[in-house]
């Protein structure tokens, strides 16, 4: 899926990945999607929920060899 942003959350812990996700969704127009890479397990429901809450749509989530992968479209 392509993104218009990566963010690289891997190797921190909550609530990191999620404070990182909020700033780096300020620097996107609606519509566009924000990729990011965590290795937090507890990301998958923070993510999805933060999604959920902020009016942002998860697109779709992936999982390799313990890296999580979320693209989330800016509502």
């Amino acid at each position: 899926m392509n993104a218009d942003k990566v963010l690289d959350a891997k190797g921190m812990a909550c609530p990191m990945p999620i404070v990182k996700t909020k700033k780096a969704m300020t620097d996107l127009e609606s519509g566009q999607v924000l990729e990011v890479v965590a290795t937090d397990q507890g990301a998958k429901a923070d993510i999805a929920a933060w999604s959920k809450s902020g009016g942002h749509t998860l697109l779709e989530t992936a999982e390799n060899e313990g890296v999580l992968t979320f693209w989330i479209q800016k509502g």
